[in-house]
């Protein structure tokens, strides 16, 4: 059996999870969410948790036997809590600020970028430092898919380090050709 699909999803206090037909809705005080269970996992809501259960022992039941659990673990965390990724925005002159519901980024191109935020996504700059973003919503794959999008417009590249990156992300540097070239005995001598 699974290991994650065998763990009950415990539901917070506020908290609440109903099945109508193949449709799964939780509800908290950020919000609602509602996900389609797949046909090879019976979900039932048991007290104050969740359990999923495989119908069938086939490579695609254990394999979205553990999918369903994490997918509903995930709803609830966003409905409770919420998800936030974060962006850095590094080089001279780049910048980002929201407007309404566009996001205006200039990164150096002849043209600024307009990224039209998606409904349920709110985009904040640092207070302190202008070139952080703080992306938030309560759903993990539509965060992690914004800040993914942002991200390449610019990504970091290697020997300036330039670009926008996630905070937590390291950017292997490169020396460049001058750095390179020094110490190596030259092909005219």
């Amino acid at each position: 059996m699974s290991r994650i699909g065998r763990k009950p999803v415990a539901l917070p206090s506020g908290v609440t999870a109903e099945i109508k037909g193949t449709t799964m809705k939780v509800k908290g005080p950020k919000g609602e969410l509602a996900i389609v269970i797949l046909p090879e996992v019976a979900v039932k809501v048991e007290g104050s948790q969740v359990v999923v259960e495989r119908k069938e022992d086939s490579d695609a039941g254990r394999a979205r036997h553990g999918l369903t659990r994490q997918l509903i673990f995930n709803m609830v965390l966003g409905v409770s809590q919420g998800f936030e990724k974060k962006l850095e925005i590094i080089g001279v002159g780049y910048k980002a600020q929201v407007q309404g519901k566009k996001l205006l980024l200039s990164l150096g191109m002849s043209h600024p970028v307009d990224f039209a935020i998606p409904e349920g996504i709110a985009i904040t700059p640092d207070e302190k430092n202008k070139n952080l973003l703080s992306i938030r919503g309560i759903d993990k794959q539509l965060v992690g898919q914004v800040a993914a999008e942002i991200r390449s417009y610019r990504p970091p590249e290697p020997y300036k380090g330039k670009g926008i990156r996630y905070t937590t992300e390291t950017v292997r540097r490169k020396p460049g050709k001058a750095a390179a070239g020094k110490g190596a005995p030259s092909a005219a001598a």
